[in-house]
């Protein structure tokens, strides 16, 4: 056993499946029983996908991303007592207005949820004159706080750090456009108070030919987790193919205390769209990773993602084999 893994408590009752017989030797499996959460779990919901999971009383609790039948996006809390069977909020969050005026987001998808220090900090797309990061915190799933936007439109895909870095929060982001972008670059911000945001730092661009899954775009995935070789990032490319955009999803090692340096990352991906609900769905050929469970214990981790923007899935691997398949497997 690797034991690379930094300040990530025990998580013994996490969702969790044994690597099935055969295969190829990849570094993460899927749960045999996906997808873990249908699209119809709550009254008026489409599709349940790209959503957010931590550990919470013993049991885990979420924000999820539900489309309802008339197609508004919003996020949604749920609660579950193994990871797998979860009760979902028929109605969407309702956050108390903790910014100077701010106008009530047009839309929300696509949700983060990090504890840092001393409360639940959740991170979204937020519709403000185009797509926007919004941010808010919750210390109990039961009252959530909104507060200002973080950066300025377009932006998608904040992650933020599960810790500050040189005392500082640290958040990743991927500047968009108006549209469905057709480009995207990762970027690292800091901020002093979660409000003012700056030392904004260039960290990984797509790969062109290198890597043709990942030619497209790029997007930071869960919040990094940290080893000791560095913060292990699962992160989403994009390859535009002549039948749309593929989604699939990989790793990368990131300096722990300059996170823009980008130390190894793997040029295959881990999970692409190849089983029927990624491939079908109102979103074709997608896999969109958004949050990871880990046990501190025996280095597994469980990793939530989005499939074909319909249903979610589970993968589960162990740590220190999959930093050695980014080092192994190294573009750079």
């Amino acid at each position: 056993m690797h034991k690379i893994l930094k300040n990530a408590p025990p998580l013994p009752n996490m969702p969790w499946e044994e690597r099935p017989a055969g295969g190829r030797g990849e570094p993460m499996w899927r749960f045999s029983a996906n997808p873990v959460i249908p699209r119809n779990l709550t009254a008026t919901s489409n599709s349940i996908f790209n959503s957010a999971v931590v550990p919470f009383k013993g049991g885990f609790a979420g924000v999820f991303r539900v489309d309802d039948t008339s197609r508004r996006m919003n996020i949604h809390r749920g609660f579950s007592a193994d990871g797998m069977s979860w009760k979902l909020d028929d109605e969407p969050i309702r956050f108390l207005d903790g910014s100077a005026g701010l106008p009530e987001s047009e839309y929300k998808y696509d949700p983060r949820v990090v504890f840092v220090e001393d409360r639940y900090w959740i991170i979204w797309c937020n519709g403000y004159h185009g797509a926007s990061i919004g941010m808010g915190y919750t210390f109990d799933f039961e009252t959530f706080h909104r507060i200002e936007n973080p950066l300025m439109p377009y932006n998608r895909n904040g992650v933020l750090f599960p810790r500050k870095i040189r005392g500082n929060y640290a958040l990743l982001s991927r500047p968009s456009d108006s549209g469905h972008t057709p480009f995207g670059d990762i970027f690292y911000s800091e901020s002093p108070d979660m409000t003012y945001w700056g030392r904004h730092r260039h960290v990984m661009s797509p790969l062109g030919s290198q890597s043709l899954w990942q030619s497209t775009k790029v997007g930071a995935g869960p919040a990094p987790i940290e080893t000791t070789e560095g913060w292990l990032l699962f992160y989403h490319g994009v390859l535009n193919s002549c039948n749309g955009f593929v989604y699939s999803w990989s790793a990368a090692l990131l300096d722990l205390e300059e996170p823009w340096k980008v130390t190894a990352r793997s040029r295959p991906y881990i999970i692409n769209p190849s089983r029927d609900y990624e491939c079908v769905g109102d979103v074709p050929n997608v896999t969109f990773p958004c949050a990871a469970l880990v046990d501190g214990e025996t280095e597994r981790v469980a990793v939530y993602y989005g499939c074909a923007d319909t249903v979610t899935g589970l993968a589960f691997g162990r740590i220190g084999e999959i930093v050695d398949f980014v080092k192994k497997n190294s573009v750079i």
